[in-house]
């Protein structure tokens, strides 16, 4: 009986605390519907405010095809974390050609994840929790053991298929 006691209780706080992936609510600061905490890529581009701008946006990027080889190479043991507002206008043109690149390079979608922050950039459940959030998007490149090598914050310096490969070929 004790047994059968710490599986439902382990059920249920599981439960309780488990995220809710595409989570949409009103954004108090901003004033309209967003998206909040982890997102899967479908839920974040089917989601009508980012949707309006996301398809345009990824149909007209032209992807540096000389640096598409590159990443996808230097992509093999790393992974990117994507931290936006589904509300902010440059989230809403950088992520889409992030994507186009990612699918150029033929990235792994389990390689690419997704957190939607509020208007004061915060999530939560601790998500953002050591990241140093200022500006969205951040793309933070992390390593194999998921220690960060670096990050594009707001924008890219030259291009995001250069500031990615400037990121992955760093040796720490």
């Amino acid at each position: 009986m004790k047994y059968l006691f710490t599986i439902l209780f382990a059920v249920i706080y599981v439960s309780a605390n488990a995220q809710q992936i595409n989570k949409k609510l009103e954004d108090q600061i901003k004033h309209k519907e967003i998206m909040l905490n982890e997102c899967s890529r479908e839920g974040l581009v089917e989601f009508p405010e980012f949707k309006a701008s996301y398809d345009a946006n990824y149909e007209n990027y032209k992807v540096d095809s000389a640096n598409i080889a590159g990443i996808k190479k230097l992509m093999k043991d790393k992974k990117i974390k994507v931290v936006l507002g589904t509300w902010c206008g440059d989230s809403k043109y950088q992520v889409p050609n992030f994507l186009k690149i990612m699918d150029a390079a033929k990235i792994d979608q389990e390689k690419v994840s997704f957190i939607a922050v509020d208007g004061a950039k915060k999530a939560e459940n601790g998500l953002l929790d050591g990241l140093d959030i200022q500006r969205v998007p951040t793309f933070i490149v992390t390593d194999k053991k998921g220690k960060e090598i670096g990050r594009i914050v707001e924008h890219p310096k030259k291009s995001l298929e250069l500031d990615l490969v400037d990121i992955l070929t760093v040796k720490k």
